[in-house]
Formats: C-alpha cells, sequence, structure tokens
C-alpha cells in the first residue's frame, strides 16, 4: 500500500474527505460546493495537469479550511470571507487559521462553562 507525501497535490475527493474529518461540528462538504468556492474565491486557484483533474497544495487546502471555518461555524457570508481574506491575504497562513480555531474553541468552552454553571444551580 503506498501513501503520498504530506506535501504531495491532493485529489477534490480527497480534500473533501480532509475538510470533512477535521471539522467540530461536523458539517459536511461536498464536491460541488468546492467547485463553488472556486468561482468566489480568487484565493482558490488548484493545478490542473495533463488530465484536467484539479489537484490542491496544502496552502490551498488551509485556505479551504479557513474558508470552511468562517462560513459554516462563524456563520460569515461569502462577500464577508472574501472581505476577510483579501485584507489578510499577506497573512494567509496557518497562523490565522489556528487563531481563528483557538476563538472558536474558547467561545465553545466558555458556553459549556456557563451551561455547568445553570445544571449546577
Amino acid at each position: 500500500m503506498s501513501t503520498k507525501l504530506s506535501t504531495a497535490y491532493k485529489t477534490i475527493g480527497e480534500v473533501v474527505k480532509i475538510l470533512n474529518n477535521e471539522d467540530p461540528k461536523n458539517i459536511i462538504i461536498n464536491t460541488h460546493t468546492l467547485r463553488f468556492w472556486e468561482t468566489q474565491f480568487n484565493q482558490l486557484k488548484p493545478k490542473t495537469f495533463n488530465n484536467k483533474r484539479r489537484h490542491y497544495d496544502n496552502t490551498t487546502i488551509e485556505v479551504l479550511k479557513l474558508i470552511k471555518f468562517l462560513l459554516k461555524s462563524e456563520g460569515m457570508t461569502i462577500q464577508g470571507v472574501k472581505k476577510h481574506l483579501n485584507q489578510n491575504n499577506s497573512n494567509l497562513d496557518h497562523s490565522v487559521y489556528r487563531t481563528i480555531r483557538t476563538k472558536y474553541f474558547k467561545n465553545k468552552l466558555s458556553n459549556l462553562k456557563n451551561i455547568i454553571k445553570e445544571l449546577k444551580k
């Protein structure tokens, strides 16, 4: 059994699996959604080789994770995400995604603490 290097390009199906495995809310994304996002976000430019299939590098996958998080978990609009990505284009790396995810988990933890307090009453 051969395994792909983590730096290898991923197919659209592999990217969908990656996106769907990392979401804490279990929000499912499909290939049609990725194709639509490509029409909406300039930052998404998958490579196409001789077979005309989309292939995504790790940077593009990180951008997709961020887009999914902002749209689905944070409830931002496509226009809002576009604005966010354009403002942070030079800093669009893992740290941006990690910062947003950290805020998300801190909010969830705070909500859980409040629920526990209410249950103890």
